[in-house]
């Protein structure tokens, strides 16, 4: 099983995590493409840079007018204007990940910083010509800002209105670094405690201690701790990708590391490396048996489009999966069975998803455990492009190999052709390859 582990010993950041991304192995390519998608300008610079003598991946994001990289990309900081019209928005800027207020170039000669609400973010990414497992995630990781900003002012999560964060340099970050973690095919993620940092910050409405509003309220239910150095670790948009990752927790499990990638923050403390590090391989067991959640319920009132809303939320949310079963009921009504598989802690979040996002009135909730082949991704070419192919191993056994359904889609579309030829395509492709 292809595996990754976030190792946020320096918190995490969205330039952070695209370093990391990079140094650990996706091509340049892949972000270049996902930013050029959204038509915005934007474009990425990567460089080699030295923190505490690790030599690291620093990734600068140009907008067309000025580098953003004087800045933390992605750090929101909260500023609330309101009037006697009930229309008003809630504002959400960026601070500096060094001092609150700086602002950039382009802004210091306008006096004003573009904006955009949620509704607008969700329409570019949305219009991109991005895969839709990456238009998911980066939506999705916007959803979550604008969220938590919503919760903390007590309005309406589409009349937060996002400056920095919506500006063009942000975009671009949440965006390439949610094309990067699917480019990278990873079957399990995994990560550190989170150090946060310390010290304050200076907001609108004054100073905060770290971490900031909305990222204390993205890490709710995360293990974080407060360690040196005395500054902002981890911002909002690192905040808003791990829950959108939706990890496990813990110490760095057993594994084959095979990629090692550090990606640097802008900031250089001394003795302190500002890097957060990216371990990718292959599960360190053949197989893996673990404990699942199973929360299931039998529905026979609820409109089917409501039924598959829930199920893609749930999938989204961090489910290990779910399936619907036709099922007949009492009076013999046909009803739906809905099953949610899941990590036992997170039983309480999807105990209360289903019980107020279905008309069910009561969950059936129990334990199993299950057995998994170890899996891997290998790549093979063929003339419709190349394919990834998900391998299924026990002792290093191989019982399954699947193309990628995302990969053959899109190359089907592309030719124009079946995307069944483009599957055999594929398979005759990875079995020639294994008898040379």
């Amino acid at each position: 099983m292809r595996i990754a582990y976030l190792d946020c010993f320096a918190g995490i950041s969205g330039d952070m995590f695209l370093g990391a991304l990079l140094d650990a192995g996706v091509a340049p390519q892949v972000l270049h493409e996902a930013i050029a998608s959204l038509n915005l300008g934007a474009s990425l610079r990567i460089e080699k840079v030295d923190r505490s003598g690790i030599s690291s991946t620093k990734v600068f994001v140009l907008d067309g007018t000025h580098v953003a990289d004087e800045k933390d990309l992605s750090e929101p900081q909260v500023s609330q204007t309101k009037n006697h019209d009930e229309g008003s928005n809630t504002h959400v800027h960026d601070h500096n990940h060094e001092a609150a207020h700086t602002h950039s170039h382009a802004e210091k000669k306008s006096g004003h910083h573009h904006g955009r609400h949620l509704s607008a973010i969700r329409k570019i990414i949305e219009s991109s010509t991005l895969a839709p497992q990456v238009k998911q995630t980066a939506i999705q990781a916007f959803e979550l800002l604008g969220a938590s900003e919503a919760r903390i002012h007590n309005v309406d999560v589409e009349k937060i209105h996002f400056h920095e964060v919506g500006a063009i340099d942000a975009i671009a970050d949440i965006v390439a670094a949610s094309a990067g973690i699917h480019a990278l095919a990873i079957d399990q993620w995994f990560c550190s405690p989170l150090n946060v940092g310390g010290g304050t910050i200076d907001c609108a409405h004054g100073r905060f201690p770290v971490p900031a509003p909305a990222t204390a309220d993205l890490l709710r239910g995360f293990p974080t701790y407060s360690a040196e150095p005395q500054m902002e670790l981890v911002t909002p948009t690192g905040a808003a990708l791990i829950r959108a990752l939706a990890p496990t927790f813990g110490q760095q499990p057993a594994m084959r590391v095979q990629s090692i990638g550090y990606g640097a923050g802008t900031r250089d403390p001394k003795g302190f490396p500002n890097v957060l590090r990216l371990n990718i391989g292959e599960s360190g067991q053949n197989t893996s048996t673990d404990t699942v959640a199973v929360l299931e319920t039998a529905i026979d009132d609820l409109n089917p489009q409501i039924i598959a809303h829930v199920t893609e939320q749930a999938l989204q949310q961090g489910a290990l999966d779910v399936m619907l079963t036709p099922v007949l009921m009492k009076k013999g009504r046909p009803g739906t069975l809905l099953t949610i598989l899941c990590d036992p802690d997170k039983v309480p979040a999807f105990e209360r998803f289903l019980l107020r996002e279905t008309s069910t009135l009561g969950i059936r909730i129990h334990q199993e455990q299950r057995s998994c082949l170890s899996r891997s991704h290998r790549s093979v070419t063929t003339a419709y492009g190349d394919i990834r192919i998900k391998v299924g191993s026990l002792a290093e056994e191989e019982f399954n190999a699947t193309p990628e359904f995302e990969d053959c889609r899109t190359a089907a579309a592309t030719h124009n052709v079946p995307v069944k030829q483009v599957i055999q395509t594929a398979i005759a492709a990875y079995h020639a390859s294994k008898s040379k």
